[in-house]
This record gives structure tokens, sequence and C-alpha cells, in this order.
């Protein structure tokens, strides 16, 4: 089947639902960064402005992660200071530490995202740092960031299941979370690692917070349930989803996984239900068929593929 024009579904409302969704656009920093090779910055710089033309508000740009254990984001400076930074457009960064944090305010960033876990198995893989060690490094990246005046985000991995751990408690999720938002973050993310989350798992670790306000929620599609997840978290209040371009991005702890929510997927999604978020669904399908011809393989969005395929 050739290409066609985007259509939009029949909008039907449901139960308990926002009137809008901010979608926190991360293919250029989680997608890109999962890649075997380094997409060059011209790329990445036009990835960041076909998705701020879409209509994307939210955009995180890179991450400052030293480069020998990320690579392929080894030219965060570079891209920083070429980007063109539209007005209305937010281009968060990742910071693993002071350093990165150094990096970022020399860039003139503006809202920085730091990267904890909800296991001790994965913080000390991940941070080398065991489950209750790893606020030590974030609480100095965190206090210094706000008195610069950023906004910060506190990611959680690993919320719903670790590979290696196996299920996770939801009060030590909570529990993690509770110190970030007491550190100072606007914002937490909470992440399903390996895509091992159902609705009713989310509607219950939501409600372990109370208050959903400053929640936002990452899913991935390794088991196909990352959109059935992200209705129960807007049904539980969540106002803020995550998403990436295309699907792009894998999960390294799992098989066969599938990565990140397609932003595509996200909007058709939310079109029909009625709920505002400003992307162009055709802009981003473009951007992400574009993307995808970089990269040299499909992309595993199924709104993407029904209507470009």
């Amino acid at each position: 089947m050739g290409a066609r024009e985007v259509g939009l579904p029949d909008v039907v409302g449901g139960v308990g639902l926002p009137d809008q969704v901010t979608i926190w656009e991360v293919g250029p920093r989680d997608g890109l960064q999962n890649e075997s090779v380094s997409v060059p910055v011209d790329v990445k710089l036009e990835f960041l402005d076909r998705l701020a033309d879409a209509g994307v508000s939210v955009v995180e740009a890179t991450s400052f992660v030293h480069p020998k254990w990320v690579p392929q984001l080894a030219d965060a400076e570079e891209l920083l200071a070429r980007l063109d930074r539209r007005d209305g457009v937010d281009y968060p960064v990742l910071v693993p530490n002071e350093r990165g944090l150094d990096r970022a305010l020399a860039a003139r960033v503006g809202h920085v995202a730091i990267f904890a876990s909800a296991t001790d198995s994965f913080a000390r893989r991940n941070l080398n740092r065991a489950l209750d060690e790893q606020f030590a490094m974030f609480e100095p990246v965190v206090a210094r960031a706000k008195a610069e005046g950023l906004k910060v985000r506190g990611y959680v991995s690993m919320c719903f299941g670790d590979p290696w751990e196996g299920s996770v408690s939801r009060g030590q999720v909570a529990a993690v979370g509770k110190r970030l938002l007491d550190m100072g973050c606007d914002q937490l993310s909470l992440g399903d690692t390996i895509g091992v989350a159902t609705p009713g798992q989310v509607t219950a670790l939501l409600g372990e917070f109370g208050s959903v306000e400053r929640i936002a929620v990452h899913f991935h599609d390794t088991y196909g349930q990352a959109l059935a997840n992200t209705y129960a978290a807007l049904v539980a209040g969540v106002r803020t989803v995550d998403s990436s371009a295309g699907g792009l991005g894998g999960c390294p702890y799992a098989e066969s996984a599938t990565g990140n929510l397609a932003t595509e997927d996200l909007v058709w999604m939310l079109d029909g239900l009625g709920i505002a978020h400003g992307v162009d669904l055709d802009k981003l399908c473009d951007t992400s068929a574009w993307m995808a011809g970089r990269l040299g393989r499909p992309s595993p969005s199924r709104v993407l593929n029904a209507l470009r395929g």
C-alpha cells in the first residue's frame, strides 16, 4: 500500500480524562542513545527542527552523560550550540552528576533531568551506587540546578519490574519517587523500563503517590501494553506522557523489546479521545518516516506504518 494522506479518528471522549496532555518527546535523547552507531549532528539538528515544526512543545534534546558510556551523544555541546531553540519549545537534557550539570549550565540549558532507579540491582549496574547511595549523588545536582533557576525532572526506572529482581514493590517505587520530589524535582517520570506493566499495576502505583499533579509516565511497549497503560494513567490524573517519535529506542534488558511508546500511536489515541496536545500528526509522521530512512530500518510505530506503509 502506498502512502496516503493522514486522516483522523472519530472523536469519542472518555470519563475522567483530561482536556489536554503534554507530550514529552524523548526520541532525540532516549531513542538515539540506543543506536548502534552515532547519528551525525546535522541529522540530529534536523530531527529536532522537524519535531518543533510538528508542534511538539517538549523535546528532550540530548544527554551530558560521559561519552565513554553513551558515545552516541558525545556531540551534546555542539548540538546545543547549533540548535535553533524555538520560542515555546522546551529542550531538557539529561545530567547524571555535577559534572554533567556543569556542562549543561555552560550550554545555557534551562531544564535538566536526573535518572534514578527504583531498585538496588539497577542502581548498582547503571549508577554504580546502592539504592540509597544514589540520592547523595543527586542532591547537589538538584540543589545547584534549582539555585541557578533551572527546572528539574526526576526519572525513576524499573518501576514495574526489574530483570534481576523481578516484581518491584509499589511502596519502594513511591519512596524513591517521593525522595526525589522532596529533594526539589519539579516533575517525576515513572518508567516501565522493561515494558512489563499492565493497566491495573499503573493505577495501583499512581495511587501510592496520592496527588499525581507532578507525575509523568514513561512506558515501553515490549508486551504491547504501552497505550493501555497510558490510558490508565490518564484516567488516574496524569497529564504528561513520555513518547518517542517513530518508537525510537530499545530496551537492552528484555529480548525483542520494541522500545518506547511511539509518539504517533499516542497522538492517534489522544485525537480519538478529543484530548488536546498540539502535535500535527501528518508532520510528525513525515518526521518519523524521514528518520527511519536515515537509520536505514522501518519504524515499529503502528500508526506510522498504517498511514505511511
